[in-house]
């Protein structure tokens, strides 16, 4: 019996959970070889540079306006990937770091309000309180609250991300805006498009801050052995370029997909990975913060985790 198109794209999504939290191992190993924002850099710009040759029509025609909407989100998400990739450098559990730049599926909502002036759903008031107590059992160490830098610096990435995924949300789909001039339609920018001016634009943030930081590049371009290479290009093709890819190809093929609730899996992959891979455990007070934060992500989704069960039920 063939899958439906639905089911095909659920699928998918979880393919695309599975190339994320690949994506945490690859680029851990990465930061150990080689400058944490270099890595960024080159990263992104080779993703980006793939799927803008893939999607060289739609950029041929996109118009300013659209061009330009696609480097500001891409300026943001720069921001989040800069400090998200120093969480990752300063870090010292991956799991917990997953969880934590996880915390921006709640404050999407938040964000939309403050900026948009969106009105947020209930459940979100109610996930918040959840997730402001998972932080907290994070950040206990000798049962003091003092959180450490990479903690920190994800929960930068997460605020930022909240603020890129509004912003990457509008752009690719049609809006009404008010300006000075009266209220204007925005037309939806083409993804493959936006996607890979986003990620060129990410190389070019990350590489100036790196420039800015005084980063050491010439010791890594001119010693590019072959496992730096490795997950470099693994981060690049299977967790960037691969990831939007699929993502992109699993919701065209269906509009009514559970791709909101599907996506909340990738920090549990992480931790696993992060298990497997780099014999991470935690402790039961860092158990049970992912195990709240986890538990808010399920709140703040609870209406699409809701219309899912009873299909299945």
């Amino acid at each position: 019996m063939p899958l439906s198109n639905a089911t095909k794209s659920d699928l998918l999504l979880v393919l695309v959970t599975l190339l994320a939290a690949a994506g945490w191992v690859f680029s851990q190993e990465a930061v150990h070889l080689m400058p944490p924002l270099l890595f960024m850099c080159l990263r992104f710009l080779v993703a980006g540079g793939l799927l803008a040759l893939a999607g060289h029509r739609q950029l041929r025609r996109m118009s300013g306006e659209q061009v330009l909407r696609s480097l500001r989100v891409g300026l943001v998400f720069g921001l989040g990937m800069s400090c998200w990739v120093m969480g990752l450098h300063f870090g010292k559990h991956l799991g917990e770091g997953a969880f934590l730049a996880s915390l921006a599926v709640v404050m999407v909502p938040i964000i939309a309000r403050l900026v948009f002036g969106e009105v947020p759903p209930p459940t979100t008031w109610l996930a918040l309180p959840v997730a402001v107590s998972g932080l907290a059992l994070l950040s206990l160490n000798g049962g003091q609250f003092r959180p450490e830098a990479g903690q920190l610096f994800f929960l930068a990435a997460a605020m930022i991300f909240a603020l890129y995924f509004t912003l990457n949300t509008r752009a690719a789909n049609a809006h009404t805006v008010t300006t000075a001039r009266g209220v204007m339609q925005r037309d939806r920018i083409p993804v493959l498009g936006l996607t890979a001016l986003a990620l060129i634009t990410v190389g070019l943030v990350t590489g100036l801050l790196s420039l800015l930081v005084r980063e050491p590049w010439r010791p890594t371009l001119t010693n590019l052995h072959g496992a730096l290479a490795g997950w470099l290009l693994a981060s690049a093709l299977v967790a960037t370029a691969a990831r939007f890819f699929v993502q992109t190809y699993a919701q065209s093929l269906s509009s009514h997909s559970h791709g909101v609730v599907i996506l909340v899996l990738e920090p549990i992959w992480v931790a696993l990975f992060a298990a497997l891979w780099f014999d991470e455990s935690m402790s039961g007070t860092q158990l049970a913060g992912c195990g709240m934060i986890f538990l808010s992500l399920l709140i703040n989704r609870w209406s699409a985790i809701s219309k899912l069960l009873k299909q299945w039920l």
